[in-house]
């Protein structure tokens, strides 16, 4: 009976599975912050994109880890670089039976870890990075990527990509945009997993936690410009948002189950606090019952066996 009248569903559809591809290491680096969450190698990720698609997940979103950074993350824009490279492995794996979403930031690329280009006051150039985001999007879109995910919180991003990829040829790649991203405290293992070299914080162009009409504003630009898709992240804690959003916009609507939220329920798991299965099964529908139509989730691939 329960589940006959249950008003909210997960299926393997509805997750995408976020993976970080690392250039120089020989085996999948665990990350210690995040329990069963690897960097993975070139082969390893084909393997673990090859497994999402016989899952049938919504798709996989990629991030890459260089080996080396500069001042203006000129890796995410080469051809040959690991971001690139994995996104051209991963569409080859999937084909088109598997959606391959791309991280389209510089903060894994700059020796700063900023999400953009700096001025010579050292913060973050909101035009000049948007020049830069524009040629990452057809960099991306040209090694094979469905979608792009503008994550930087940039003024005019979405604009300024949909612009480069329509002049590209690029007309069918989509935007997922991180219209509504928080500065918020529940990045931390992420930096670990993109071996971030991030001084200082990121308040300046990501979002307060006190506000929640702004986001409003965000969502309502992102889509103007042509945005596909907008997400919400962190989502947990954020979850007015993921609701907001989606009574604002008729766009599909995303959330991030960050890395934040799944090491404190992996943590209080392995102490056995809470029973785990139950707890992510339970994590991932409310974000889904606030009104989010796909998760980023790094337990996708396991509720995708489950399922």
């Amino acid at each position: 009976m329960r589940r006959l009248v249950a008003e909210t569903s997960l299926r393997p559809q509805d997750l995408v599975l976020p993976m970080f591809v690392a250039e120089g290491i020989d085996d999948p680096r665990p990350i210690g912050s995040m329990p069963g969450v690897v960097q993975h190698t070139r082969a390893s990720a084909r393997d673990a994109v090859r497994e999402a698609r016989e899952l049938g997940l919504g798709g996989v979103m990629l991030f890459g880890v260089p080996e080396r950074k500069d001042a203006i993350g000129s890796g995410g824009l080469d051809p040959d670089g690991i971001l690139n490279v994995a996104v051209a492995d991963a569409r080859e794996v999937a084909g088109d039976d598997l959606l391959v979403m791309s991280d389209l930031c510089l903060d894994e690329f700059t020796d700063h870890g900023h999400c953009g280009v700096l001025d010579d006051r050292g913060r973050v150039d909101n035009d000049a990075t948007l020049e830069v985001y524009g040629r990452m999007g057809v960099a991306q879109a040209d090694a094979g990527a469905h979608v792009v995910g503008p994550s930087g919180m940039m003024d005019g991003q979405v604009g300024v990509i949909r612009a480069a990829l329509d002049a590209a040829g690029h007309q069918d790649v989509a935007i997922l945009a991180y219209a509504v991203k928080y500065a918020s405290a529940f990045y931390g293992p992420f930096r670990e997993a993109v071996d971030s070299s991030l001084q200082g914080d990121r308040r300046t162009y990501q979002q307060d936690p006190a506000n929640a009409r702004e986001s409003v504003r965000e969502v309502l630009l992102d889509v103007e410009e042509g945005a596909d898709v907008v997400m919400v992240k962190p989502a947990m804690s954020y979850l007015d948002l993921v609701a907001t959003v989606r009574a604002t916009v008729s766009v599909p609507v995303a959330a991030y189950q960050v890395s934040g939220e799944y090491a404190m329920i992996e943590a209080a798991a392995e102490r056995g606090w809470i029973d785990r299965d139950r707890a992510i099964e339970e994590s991932v529908l409310s974000v889904r019952r606030a009104g989010a139509d796909i998760v980023l989730t790094y337990w996708a691939a396991e509720l995708g066996r489950r399922l």
